[in-house]
């Protein structure tokens, strides 16, 4: 039997720092693939090929994050009703989720399939990559299915304070991507579309097993009633209100990337290519923020449910240290060796392309502590329970891409697309900070509530 963990009682760091290697590790795992997927795509079929994956990056991020929003969203109320014990309508709301994800993501599928080569028009991708970004993005659309139920099972599992078992699934996924990356590319020659559908595959066949390893490893989570597999429409209400802002607040934040992007694309493929690349190596290097704001959300999720806002408090505090030590560190490696981290992906040759993806990791990472506080405040404020507002910081998001692709991105070209990040960062921050301290008077107040309700 696979070991379920509170964190409602015990200090803070211990707690947070063992709940979010597994989660670092699994991040690093998914990052480490997209380079190497980056790194094959570039050396094997060229730059025109990595352009086309790199055009379609910002829909693909619309779209899928609208699915992993929801299924981290669906993750809270599990985690809440885990921290309070009540295990009987904990269950229930995981029957509800499956339910809802296999609805939607097959809606998801056919209608982002229908019009994914209308996006791409709109989004200005050059002619000379439109068909490999459209075989990429159309495989990937398809296979929404598959990453909807991975990411909710392995959110539903991460709710129960186990952050290790998801990793092990993701790393058989990584690993199995990986080989079938090569097979599809250089045996089948299907060239960029072959990267998508080793992907999808390799995904599909991790939440098969991750499914039946949850429910022969994970006791608490098998329905023990005719109830526990019935649909709930209240149950399904609360998880929607807490999945769908989540959701939507990854799908805002990219329609703002997806400008930023397009403002990229029209500069022409070095450009292109340049960002990709950039891009790839910064998703790795953020990978910690990432994995401490999901570590936040369950932490955060657990103690509210229990009734101790203060230790949410601490959490932050704690979490907040940790980030901060780790971007003076990250942002000393990109400093001294983007070009050759862009090496990875194109010849040495290509020095506009390398000097181009340098100078955009030089740029984010002096920003680093902005999006690390972001990423904690978004999830522990998505925690306990407080999704529209995590939603609105998104729309901060977009407002501030959106502007800097309008008026900077033609008035300075790409230099202005390396500071177009940054500003949405700053911009999140500016109301995530003011909100995170209303949530927590906020849910002092319901707690203390509560205590008084109990004492009568």
């Amino acid at each position: 039997m696979s070991k379920v963990k509170e964190m409602t009682t015990g200090p803070a760091l211990p707690l947070i720092f063992s709940f979010t290697m597994p989660l670092l590790l699994g991040n690093l795992l998914q990052q480490t693939y997209s380079l190497i997927d980056a790194s094959i795509v570039g050396k094997f079929l060229g730059i025109n090929a990595l352009a086309s994956v790199g055009a379609s990056t910002s829909v693909i991020f619309l779209i899928l994050g609208f699915c992993n929003g929801c299924c981290c969203g669906f993750g809270i109320p599990v985690a809440q009703k885990f921290g309070a014990r009540d295990y009987a309508t904990m269950r229930r709301y995981v029957t509800v989720a499956l339910q809802l994800a296999l609805v939607m993501s097959i809606v998801i599928a056919t209608v982002s399939g229908y019009y994914c080569r209308d996006i791409l028009r709109m989004m200005r991708t050059p002619d000379l990559i439109f068909d490999g970004a459209y075989d990429y993005l159309l495989v990937t659309f398809i296979g929404i299915p598959c990453t909807f139920f991975y990411n909710l099972l392995a959110s539903v599992i991460r709710a129960l304070g186990d952050s290790k078992t998801p990793f092990w699934f993701l790393l058989f996924s990584t690993i199995l991507n990986v080989f079938l990356d090569l097979f599809c590319i250089l045996v089948l020659g299907w060239g960029v579309m072959g990267a998508a559908i080793a992907t999808v595959v390799s995904q599909g066949i991790s939440a098969l097993l991750c499914y039946f390893y949850m429910i022969r490893k994970f006791p608490i989570l098998r329905p023990e009633s005719a109830d526990d597999r019935k649909f709930h429409s209240g149950l399904a209400r609360t998880l929607l209100a807490m999945g769908v802002p989540m959701g939507l607040q990854f799908s805002i934040t990219a329609i703002g990337s997806i400008m930023l992007q397009s403002a990229n694309n029209a500069l022409g493929t070095t450009c292109v290519a340049a960002f990709t690349s950039a891009i790839r190596i910064k998703m790795f290097f953020i990978c910690p923020f990432e994995s401490l704001g999901i570590a936040m959300a369950t932490y955060g999720g657990q103690n509210y449910g229990a009734g101790k806002p203060e230790r949410v408090w601490q959490g932050v505090k704690v979490s907040s240290a940790m980030m901060f030590a780790y971007a003076l560190v990250v942002a000393a490696i990109l400093l001294l060796f983007s070009r050759q981290l862009a090496l990875l992906f194109v010849d040495p040759h290509e020095t506009e392309i390398l000097d181009k993806a340098a100078l955009y990791l030089h740029v984010s990472c002096f920003f680093f502590p902005i999006l690390g506080l972001l990423c904690i405040l978004r999830y522990t404020i998505q925690g306990v329970g407080f999704s529209n507002f995590a939603m609105f910081s998104g729309v901060m998001e977009m407002i501030a891409r959106t502007l800097v692709s309008l008026y900077a991105v033609p008035a300075w070209g790409y230099l202005a697309v390396c500071f177009g990040d940054p500003t949405a960062w700053i911009a999140a921050d500016l109301f995530l900070v003011p909100a995170f301290w209303y949530v927590y008077k906020q849910i002092k107040k319901r707690n203390h509530e509560k205590d008084a309700l109990s004492a009568m």
